[in-house]
């Protein structure tokens, strides 16, 4: 029997006990990034009154809603490294208190330049979270049945973007309450609530399997030894148990590639999004949130039910191509239509926003193993994250220019195809090391 085989057999974890861990963690999980992602994103539905309260520009705008990335991925690593020293539970916390604290606080902005610095801020404060989850998955679910509990997490972003438009409408109406401006309302009141789940999260998060009160210790324990022999497998394969050998492993830096373009994408759309549907008609605040909202429907649908799908190394590698071909699809055909026609353009690329998120950060985390498991899963986020810099700076400097928002969605476009055809040669570690074993004995 070959070692791969062998390997997974060992971490097979059983259905019941898969079911109960999804239960039992996901939920707070999901509830924890939906409200990250509504404190990182608001400034989408603020930025029209914002620009007519502070005269902040539309490049001004861009810029600032990607310096948020800049600091986020300089401290991506770092805080993926003391999490893995310190664990999950205490760290998140850490994070949540602080950026809910730095939400809050945007209220009190006064021009551009506090603007820019309350970004910076707020990404190193929030640095961490979404690769510190990766890698705290690795420490209950098998490379099977990563995808889907990553799927599941990534509902979050759909539940942020339906709830947030809305929500951030709502709150943009609230305008001249108690002498506040409608998108300080927004900033304080969508702030608060990260700093009130950070206690939940604090008391109710296990860091492992043997510290979970609802599992038994003997089903904790032989899970953690399944799990730490899939980990010592992968790393004793590729050798990948430093992050020297993280810089110097292609296939790490191939998966940043496609991450970067795929985070281009969705950052573009989360930002801009709100006000292209705003300048295509007269439309009221909460009118534009819940328009807005519409496209993460279709990414909730995809996150939900496609990810499960990526059940063997070929399949996800087909489902990844795949998925990156539908979204660049989607940006032409938002890109050459009506507004309506456009919508539904963007709704269909939508649908395989986190399909596609879902099953990137499985080929890195198959090949990689203790510190280099934490230190790669943070290279991976932080540099794909630069693509939440480029994109909404770079669109925003585009529609000032050009006065035309839409030209920079054919830019994502082709961005989107070039990650296409870099995914055709990504891998799994176990796929590796077959292609491996095959190359020595047709040289033989």
């Amino acid at each position: 029997m070959s070692k791969p085989n062998s390997t997974s057999a060992t971490s097979a974890t059983p259905a019941p006990l898969n079911s109960l861990l999804l239960r039992k963690l996901m939920p707070l999980l999901v509830i924890v990034y939906v409200i990250s992602f509504l404190d990182r994103t608001n400034i989408a539905l603020a930025k029209h009154s914002m620009s007519i309260d502070l005269g902040i520009s539309a490049a001004a705008y861009g810029l600032g809603a990607g310096l948020f990335f800049l600091t986020y991925a300089l401290f991506e690593i770092p805080s993926n490294l003391v999490m893995h020293k310190v664990g999950a539970r205490f760290w998140i916390t850490r994070i949540m208190v602080t950026w809910g604290a730095l939400s809050v606080a945007m209220a009190f902005v006064t021009g551009e330049t506090s603007f820019y610095v309350m970004r910076l801020l707020l990404g190193a404060a929030e640095a961490g979270l979404f690769p510190g989850v990766m890698l705290y998955l690795t420490y209950w679910f098998g490379r099977e049945e990563r995808a889907r509990a990553t799927g599941y997490f990534l509902l979050g972003v759909c539940v942020a973007n339906i709830v947030g438009g809305p929500l951030g409408g709502a709150l943009l109406e609230l305008d001249g309450r108690l002498g506040f401006h409608g998108w300080q309302w927004l900033f304080v009141i969508e702030g608060l609530p990260a700093i009130l789940l950070a206690f939940v999260v604090w008391k109710m998060l296990p860091d492992r399997p043997t510290s979970a009160p609802w599992l038994a210790r003997d089903e904790a324990l032989a899970l953690e030894r399944r799990l730490a022999a899939e980990h010592a497998a992968q790393g004793s394969a590729h050798g990948s148990h430093g992050l020297r050998s993280v810089i110097a492993d292609r296939q790490v830096w191939l998966a940043i590639l496609v991450y970067f373009c795929h985070q281009l994408t969705i950052y573009t759309v989360i930002f801009f999004l709100p006000g292209i549907i705003g300048k295509s008609g007269h439309f009221s605040p909460l009118m534009i949130g819940l328009l807005s909202a519409t496209p993460w429907v279709a990414a909730a649908i995809g996150a939900a039910t496609l990810p499960r799908l990526a059940s063997s190394s070929s399949r996800s590698r087909r489902m990844l191509i795949g998925g990156l071909v539908v979204m660049a699809s989607g940006m032409l055909i938002a890109a050459w239509s009506t507004p309506v026609i456009g919508l539904l353009g963007v709704c269909m690329s939508a649908s395989m926003f986190f399909v596609v998120q879902s099953i990137i950060f499985t080929f890195p985390s198959s090949r990689l193993s203790g510190s280099a498991l934490a230190g790669g899963l943070g290279l991976v986020n932080s540099c794909g994250l630069l693509g939440g810099f480029v994109g909404p700076t770079v669109m925003g400097i585009i529609e000032q220019t050009t006065g035309r928002a839409m030209n920079g969605l054919v830019c994502l476009a082709v961005a989107l195809l070039i990650a296409a055809a870099c995914s055709a040669r990504l891998r799994h570690g176990n796929e590796q090391r077959a292609d491996d074993k095959r190359r020595v004995m047709s040289n033989a």
